[in-house]
């Protein structure tokens, strides 16, 4: 899993785009939607296809957003589209078809398979999501029954039998800081910029923002200071973060908004493309789109103001009493 995906080569960008997902062509997605009624047919059910979802006779509803954006991302480009439609088809209809985990699994294993997950506000429906958390806006914490082939995100109506809320949250994290690192790389370069990357194919890869004190320690060695640290989570595979120690923030914190958006856009559970402070578990969101929302700008509140001056400050006294 690269930190910068580079997308294989294929139609040009001259050539009319599909009006779901802009990233194929017209021609592509008409390719891919005929990929996914082919798959369907194979497995003896019948669907209709629309821009953005299939539905079959019962009425029941499959989403095509993240599997067109794993197809677009693969490096293979359009060979591997029909193996990789195949096999997403194949577990969604497994997981339909196969009885609930819920139904099946004894309580302790369930909360032993329980997981919390940081989303965003797109395809939350608010209706049954009523206890997830708000961690900054647009962005949630809810909690998720992690299966062989698929994550089972719980409702209100899911969780009321398992038992208290507070506790099942608990244990929930007990579970995501017992998760290994798959992977850790550096971004840096010759100006002193410089963050840390966590990507697996761990659905709860980016989730770990919310046990960021235990995730830092484990990747650096270090505990984070009052200051917090600068985090992103683009998408569900990959979490960046900056341990606030010093000026050295600054460029992080440029080079990390560009790094969120780019790995944000196009991408199978995207979950935000914008730069947040961590401190003490909390999340102040400073990148956002410029006004004409083709930018990046940085949003400095009063409290964040008064860190940087403070680090300027304290950076030039320490240079002060070097000389």
């Amino acid at each position: 899993m690269g930190l910068f995906r580079r997308g294989p080569k294929r139609d040009g960008r001259d050539a009319p785009r599909d009006p779901e997902f802009a990233f194929f062509s017209a021609g592509e997605g008409t390719r891919f939607r005929g990929l996914v009624r082919e798959a369907f047919a194979e497995a003896g059910l019948e669907v209709t296809v629309y821009s953005d979802m299939v539905s079959d006779s019962a009425g029941r509803q499959f989403g095509l957003g993240n599997l067109a954006a794993v197809c677009h991302n693969d490096e293979r480009g359009p060979r591997a589209w029909p193996e990789l439609v195949r096999q997403h088809v194949g577990m969604v209809l497994r997981t339909m078809d196969a009885p609930s985990a819920l139904e099946t699994l004894p309580t302790e294993q369930i909360r032993a398979q329980l997981y919390p997950r940081v989303v965003g506000a797109e395809g939350l429906d608010p209706k049954s999501f009523g206890y997830a958390r708000t961690l900054a806006p647009g962005l949630f914490e809810i909690l998720a029954l992690d299966l062989p082939e698929s994550v089972m995100m719980l409702t209100d109506e899911a969780l009321e039998p398992l038992g208290d809320l507070p506790y099942l949250r608990d244990q929930a994290l007990y579970n995501l800081r017992g998760l290994p690192i798959e992977a850790h790389e550096t971004v840096a370069d010759d100006e002193g910029m410089r963050f840390e990357v966590v990507l697996g194919d761990s659905f709860y890869t980016a989730s770990r923002v919310l046990a960021l004190e235990s995730l830092v320690r484990q990747v650096t060695g270090e505990e984070l200071t009052a200051d917090g640290a600068l985090v992103a989570i683009p998408f569900r595979h990959q979490l960046a973060f900056h341990a606030i120690h010093d000026t050295g923030m600054i460029p992080a914190l440029n080079a990390m908004a560009s790094f969120a958006a780019t790995g944000y856009e196009d991408t199978p559970g995207a979950i935000s493309p914008y730069v947040y402070w961590w401190r003490a578990g909390t999340l102040t969101q400073l990148s956002d789109r410029d006004e004409e929302g083709e930018g990046l700008r940085i949003m400095v509140g009063d409290e964040f103001h008064e860190l940087l001056e403070r680090l300027v400050t304290e950076e030039s006294g320490r240079r002060g009493d070097d000389g």
